[in-house]
């Protein structure tokens, strides 16, 4: 098969332009998509969700960009000052827009903008339909957290369900508790599988279930029943108590759902809505690198097997380059707008450099990738790799020295407790790898995210909820932040908070914060 497609692109069979210019119709679009699908699929092995690619202006694509990606949303205030941020800097030409934005759905959505050219949406439904496309349909992480027949539904339940809060409690009370959701929702996923998959097309039904359920047990005369007082509770209760509450849990607006004490069914419901939408995303933090990558590996060959059997011209073919370079182009350290390693610019590199491993290998790499280096057709090995890894894995396993050695990647210790920094891994046989598990590192969820966990709480006295932050290289949590985060989670409870910032080594009690709920939620 790879003979076969190797011989084709050499000698290619001419075919119909796709297009003439810049301008472009309704026409013209579905042309590009049946020719990308032609190649994706046919030649690339792709398998992808079937495509809705919708057409929207530069504003709905701001809006987009202020609603984290999502155009079918709930409202709230802080997307309306994204808006306003995203828009005054486009309009002076300090930034630039997407040239497209696609959800994780089935079918998979695609959205770009009518001032795109020709060769541009040629590009992005190269990119976002099928590169991104074929990611999120097979990638593991997706499968195993997202649910992408449900989401789009959910989304139109969740918008319905918020504006009906509005309307009945009042946008003040439902933009502060989204205030302190919003606040959480980085604390808000489940980090390990359970045994129920996630199933958004069925919340709306379940939703209306509970509300029945507690107008039908509700009596009134339930609370003037008197309190017993409980005696002293031993370690057996508390291990037991411990247990039915679920602690520890680091997922807080899901113990907050189902243990807050003082929260209305309506906001329980919201607070699971951004918590089923903050895990929604959970598997995105851990691929940038991967899908990007994957989508620009498969729009760099949709678009020259293209520009290859004549579907576009010399032109159009530039003018791609010029956008293709732009994206995965990775600046010098030195370089006034280095922000560090472009995703794109690595995950693309690695892609490529898979490809040669599979193709042309060298004998480093014949020592370093014995299982692929020579396979011949590289196809397969992709496919497997972005079905079955995320970041952290794919560059601990993929990132070659040939790579390393491109990219001019060299590995700073920079340890608080010595005066200098030390370079700690060069370009030799030890430094590659130590280099590879440094870079790795820096994607790992562990070490990216704050561990805090719910551990206790006091039920049988004041109530006050206690909670951990697990400390990684005796590094503290950014003593502002902290605060006020801190503040949103006891106004959630409706009680104290306490923090504590544990070292994970030593057990030491590094710091303590402290937040009394104000009666503005609950």
């Amino acid at each position: 098969m790879s003979t076969k497609i190797a011989q084709t692109a050499v000698n290619p069979q001419p075919k119909p332009r796709l297009y003439e210019g810049a301008d472009w119709d309704f026409e013209t679009l579905r042309r590009i998509n049946e020719a990308c699908q032609e190649i994706a699929i046919g030649e690339l092995g792709l398998d992808v969700y079937t495509n809705q690619i919708e057409v929207i202006t530069a504003e709905q694509m701001l809006d987009a960009y202020s609603s984290i990606g999502m155009p079918l949303f709930y409202k709230h205030w802080s997307f309306g000052k994204h808006f306003a941020t995203h828009e005054a800097s486009y309009r002076k030409g300090m930034r630039g827009l997407a040239y497209e934005i696609v959800i994780n759905s089935n079918p998979c959505i695609s959205y770009v903008m009518e001032e795109n050219t020709a060769t541009m949406q040629a590009l992005v439904i190269a990119h976002a339909a099928f590169g991104h496309n074929h990611f999120f349909k097979n990638n593991y992480l997706f499968r195993q957290w997202t649910d992408a027949d449900g989401i789009l539904d959910y989304l139109e339940f969740a918008k319905g369900y918020i504006a009906e809060c509005e309307e009945r409690y009042g946008h003040g009370p439902v933009e502060r508790l989204l205030d302190a959701a919003h606040a959480l929702m980085n604390q808000a996923v489940h980090r390990y599988p359970r045994k129920m998959q996630l199933d958004l097309r069925s919340e709306e039904q379940r939703e209306r279930e509970r509300r029945q359920h507690e107008e039908q047990m509700y009596d009134d005369l339930w609370r003037t029943v008197p309190v017993k007082e409980r005696a002293g509770i031993d370690d057996a209760d508390l291990e037991r108590r411990r247990a039915l509450l679920q602690l520890p849990q680091e997922n807080l607006l899901y113990f907050l759902e189902k243990s807050g004490p003082k929260l209305a069914p309506w906001q329980r419901e919201c607070l699971r809505i951004v918590r089923l939408i903050a895990q929604y995303f959970y598997p995105q933090g851990q691929t940038k690198v991967m899908n990007e990558g994957c989508a620009s590996y498969v729009h760099y060959e949709i678009m020259n097997r293209l520009h290859e059997t004549g579907q576009i011209d010399d032109g159009d073919m530039l003018e791609f380059l010029r956008s293709h370079t732009n994206v995965v182009y990775q600046p010098e350290f030195h370089e006034r707008h280095y922000s560090g390693i472009n995703p794109y610019a690595l995950g693309f590199a690695m892609m490529k450099d898979i490809e040669r491993i599979c193709r042309e290998p060298t004998e480093e790499d014949r020592v370093w990738f014995p299982d692929i280096a020579g396979v011949g057709d590289h196809m397969p090995v992709l496919r497997d790799i972005w079905a079955n890894y995320r970041d952290e894995s794919f560059i601990l396993q993929y990132l070659s020295p040939h790579l390393m050695r491109k990219f001019k990647l060299f590995h700073v210790a920079d340890d608080d407790s010595q005066p200098d920094m030390l370079v700690d891994a060069i370009h030799d046989e030890r430094g590659y790898r130590r280099l590879r598990r440094a870079l790795a590192k820096q994607y790992d969820v562990a070490w990216l995210d704050a561990d805090i966990q719910i551990v206790d709480v006091d039920l049988a006295g004041d109530r006050r909820l206690i909670v951990h932050h697990n400390v990684l290289n005796r590094i503290p949590l950014d003593e502002s932040n902290a605060r006020r985060t801190l503040q949103h989670l006891a106004d959630l409870w409706g009680y104290e908070v306490m923090m504590k910032e544990v070292d994970t080594q030593s057990g030491e009690v590094l710091k303590e914060h402290r937040a009394v709920a104000r009666d503005r939620i609950v």
